[in-house]
């Protein structure tokens, strides 16, 4: 049986997968490669995981890989049609993030209650200003998304004794539907997006929802950039429909330095790195070498995705 030919997506660093050394033929390339090397590789590791190339560059009949792996939770980024209609496996990272963005959360809700970001200012002024601030204990939470990461979430808010609901794409034991986050949202004081973008979830955060939130909640989104309207969270914190906000994900990355979304009182921004801990990519590329084992052996393999849906199904 001929070494299967595995493409890389690059960015920097690389992935180290010496383990693969004799056991595949890894070939690198760049965004304006791609196109050219796809029909001929076997397996892709798209280690870009912010770059769209791979909907520019898919092949549509012919040849083409037999796998693609994102070293990624979303998949939004590469799927596409004819990627979604082709018998192609798409698999992504999902077990990596859960809970390094859980703890991010945790320390937004954590920072926001206590008022830590007005803290650092006065102490950079040299102004001691007494404040109360809020506790989180006996509070509650909407969380929407019931894969690993939004699960992890709830877990870890639970730890801090806020009762934490569930939303996701039907209902099920422990999990509400659509049709109740409505409700949910008018008696949440936290509000945390965790769901994959597809269809359905775009632009769900928008002028109406924020009016449905009490004007005491705090709203987190670490899921993709285009479930929020930002133009509607500008309006709402503005106005005070809502207390307070944090962005890791936006419409359009990197920020540019224009947006005014960076002076907007009440918002906390951070880049795109709630589930960026140290190792992260090491991680990441040690998941990648042992999905190709299973793949090269002809084994199932984890981490499926459902193309039609946009992600993992079965939690």
């Amino acid at each position: 049986m001929p070494t299967p030919t595995l493409l890389v997506l690059d960015a920097e660093p690389l992935p180290r997968l010496g383990r693969l050394t004799g056991r595949a033929r890894i070939e690198h390339t760049d965004a304006e490669g791609l196109a050219e090397r796809l029909p001929h590789a076997d397996a892709l590791l798209v280690w870009d995981f912010t770059s769209r190339a791979v909907r520019d560059a898919w092949p549509g009949e012919g040849p083409r890989p037999r796998w693609v792996h994102t070293a990624s939770a979303g998949v939004d980024h590469l799927m596409c049609p004819e990627l979604a209609a082709s018998d192609t496996v798409v698999t992504n990272a999902r077990g990596i993030f859960d809970q390094p963005i859980a703890e991010y959360v945790a320390a937004l809700v954590l920072a926001m209650a206590k008022d830590l970001p007005r803290t650092l200012e006065l102490q950079r002024e040299r102004t001691w200003r007494h404040r109360e601030s809020h506790k989180v204990a006996g509070g509650r939470a909407v969380v929407v998304g019931s894969g690993p990461i939004g699960r992890a979430i709830a877990r870890t808010l639970g730890a801090l004794d806020i009762t934490t609901a569930l939303v996701g794409r039907a209902p099920r034991t422990g999990v509400h539907g659509p049709e109740d986050l409505d409700r949910l949202l008018a008696r949440a004081d936290w509000v945390i997006a965790a769901a994959p973008l597809t269809e359905q979830t775009h632009g769900m955060f928008d002028a109406r929802r924020f009016g449905v939130m009490q004007p005491s909640a705090r709203f987190v989104n670490i899921g993709r950039g285009q479930l929020v309207v930002e133009d509607a969270l500008a309006d709402a914190l503005a106005k005070h429909t809502i207390a307070g906000a944090a962005l890791d994900v936006f419409e359009a990355e990197p920020l540019t330095p224009d947006s005014p979304l960076w002076q907007l009182p009440g918002l906390i921004v951070s880049p795109h790195m709630s589930g960026d801990i140290v190792g992260w990519r090491d991680e990441l590329g040690a998941q990648f070498v042992d999905l190709y084992e299973l793949w090269a052996s002809g084994e199932p393999l984890k981490n499926v995705v459902d193309k039609q849906r946009g992600y993992v199904p079965g939690h």
